[in-house]
């Protein structure tokens, strides 16, 4: 059974809805968006993350089909290759121009021949989130299959719903293993999302902060770590969430497998090729809409960093064609 996380994002009529993840576990709300503004405001504002953007992505583009029924297909295709421009440029550090790219040579290739650009484009997007999806349900089990009765794994952040969903594998087949998550500051997606997911398919959690990694590893509580990327390059390095390079280090250190999730890419040839996004200093010095710190002190918040390939053990890949 899917967890809300693992699909964030659907169209119901002519309407995209997307998982609030910033009002997680307090309320399950969707937010609904209309226009490419409202998607790319939602992206930015950090409504939903990693996978929940990609599919906002992709079915932003649909959107703009439905709503598109009096233009012509030459005016539809400026349309969508703006939105893919306002997309790109939501966040850096995310490849949404690989995606996008792909939906507009879809969309250009219908028009030069003379085909049907609204049913073609529609079509294709709607057979890739398929494919996705199964590609992502067959990563799960993959996922499941590296937990072994008895580990403890630590995770930081979120694997959008892949992680609890094969903890509920495990579980399904008698395999006791517990997890330490990270809070995963400055939003907490791992103390909001993680454990509330990982707890609603009965897994064992433990909530750690960010900075007891080491402590935990060095007294031989935790034998594996799971995380997931953001950003893949040809070499095998990755960026996700800040704070992951940190934990690779450590889990070399103490010679403890560290797994990472991966979309293989070759758009990107090594970790320094990686535009890193540095969010909005307030993120860090604000919290529920109150200064935690003095009003001189200056924040400095880089939303990823890079992963160097040789601190990875293994690497889990979606393959999607």
């Amino acid at each position: 059974m899917d967890t809300p996380l693992f699909w964030p994002a659907h169209i119901k009529g002519r309407v995209l809805y997307v998982l609030d993840e910033t009002l997680i576990p307090q309320k399950v709300v969707y937010i609904k968006i209309r226009t490419s503004a409202q998607a790319v405001r939602v992206i930015k504002t950090m409504k939903t993350r990693a996978f929940g953007q990609f599919l906002v992505v992709l079915n932003t583009f649909l959107l703009e089909i439905q709503f598109a029924t009096k233009v012509t297909d030459t005016q539809l295709l400026r349309r969508l290759q703006a939105a893919a421009k306002a997309l790109n440029a939501s966040r850096p550090t995310f490849p949404f121009s690989e995606v996008t790219g792909i939906v507009i040579r879809w969309a250009e290739e219908a028009h030069c021949s003379g085909g049907d650009l609204r049913s073609t484009v529609q079509r294709n997007i709607l057979g890739y989130m398929e494919g996705i999806r199964r590609q992502r349900l067959d990563r799960v089990a993959r996922l499941a299959g590296l937990m072994r009765d008895g580990d403890s794994i630590l995770t930081h952040c979120n694997l959008s719903g892949e992680l609890a969903m094969a903890a509920a594998l495990c579980r399904r087949e008698k395999r006791k293993v517990q997890f330490f998550v990270t809070e995963t500051r400055p939003y907490f997606q791992g103390a909001k999302l993680t454990c509330w997911e990982l707890k609603r398919v009965g897994a064992d959690v433990t909530l750690i902060a960010d900075n007891a990694v080491a402590s935990v590893m060095s007294d031989a509580l935790v034998n594996k770590v799971i995380v997931g990327s953001d950003r893949n390059c040809a070499n095998g390095d990755f960026a996700n969430k800040i704070g992951t390079y940190q934990m690779a280090v450590c889990a070399q250190e103490f010679h403890i497998p560290f797994y990472v999730l991966t979309q293989p890419s070759q758009k990107v040839k090594t970790g320094n090729d990686i535009p890193i996004e540095i969010r909005d200093d307030k993120e860090l010095l604000v919290f529920a809409g109150k200064r935690i710190v003095p009003r001189a002190v200056k924040g400095f918040y880089p939303g990823f960093d890079v992963v160097p390939h040789q601190y990875i053990t293994k690497a889990v890949p979606i393959h999607v064609k």
